[in-house]
């Protein structure tokens, strides 16, 4: 089951990825992210492992799965049953601007289950994620 949401945002695609990229910095502007701990050191790269605090959902362990700078990442969380993949994609307009998309797909047994208990949330959640970042890139947050 995967679930995603586009928005373009009036800033150029390296203004966006600054944002985007900087994850320890979502709580600042993403209402649906109440925590983001980088758990090793150095720039976002395959590999990386971050965890992730939200409301209703439990704390999240992220591993970076995919990652062309300036342009997207993946990141994969397991458990017991589920696999959730998390990908951030940014295309340039070539207007100055940038198309977000942000997608999350559950797989696995429990994955498909959790997908449609947790549909409408991560609608929502994605939506003012989406918000959230097209605001911080255009300088109103």
């Amino acid at each position: 089951m995967e679930q995603s949401t586009t928005i373009d945002v009036e800033a150029p695609v390296g203004r966006v990825w600054a944002v985007l990229s900087d994850v320890g910095r979502w709580p600042e502007w993403a209402p649906t992210v109440t925590s983001v701990r980088r758990l090793d050191d150095g720039p976002l790269a395959v590999g990386s492992r971050v965890r992730v605090e939200q409301p209703r959902i439990p704390p999240t362990e992220y591993v970076v799965t995919e990652l062309e700078p300036g342009r997207s990442f993946s990141w994969v969380a397991t458990g017991p049953g589920v696999r959730t993949t998390a990908r951030h994609l940014l295309e340039d307009l070539g207007t100055g601007g940038t198309h977000v998309t942000l997608a999350v797909e559950q797989a696995g047994v429990v994955g498909r289950v959790m997908g449609r208990f947790y549909r409408r949330l991560t609608d929502r959640y994605l939506t003012a994620e989406a918000e959230g970042i097209k605001a911080r890139s255009e300088g109103r947050v």
